[in-house]
């Protein structure tokens, strides 16, 4: 279970993040689109994914990742609770969160195959 601290450097560690508030939360961007955000009070993050790449991740554990729970969900956009996913897991779901949201030529570095 990482700490916030923990997640903000996995996913500051990814080409060409920038870090930027969004409403109430912090905001993970990559050429000024978001791949993830948190919410340290929540301590939760919530990242973009593919539908089906979401739904790979949610079969994991629905008290540690799970849809967004309105239209965004349906779009692929899925919450994990920092409180409780393995850090392997979570470096996982950032790896895709961000292949999914940069340019390819970015993104071909962290491809997971």
């Amino acid at each position: 279970m990482p700490p916030p601290a923990a997640a903000r450097k996995l996913a500051m560690a990814f080409d060409e993040v920038t870090e930027e508030p969004h409403f109430e939360v912090t905001s993970f961007r990559v050429k000024k689109k978001i791949f993830a955000t948190m919410n340290v009070p929540e301590k939760r993050m919530t990242l973009k994914l593919t539908p089906i790449d979401q739904n790979v991740f949610c079969t994991y554990n629905n008290t540690v990742v799970y849809p967004v729970p309105n239209a965004w969900g349906k779009q692929g956009w899925t919450h994990i609770n920092l409180q409780t996913i393995p850090k392997e897991m979570l470096q996982d779901i950032l790896t895709v969160a961000y292949c999914t949201t940069a340019p390819k030529k970015l993104a071909d570095k962290y491809r997971i195959e």
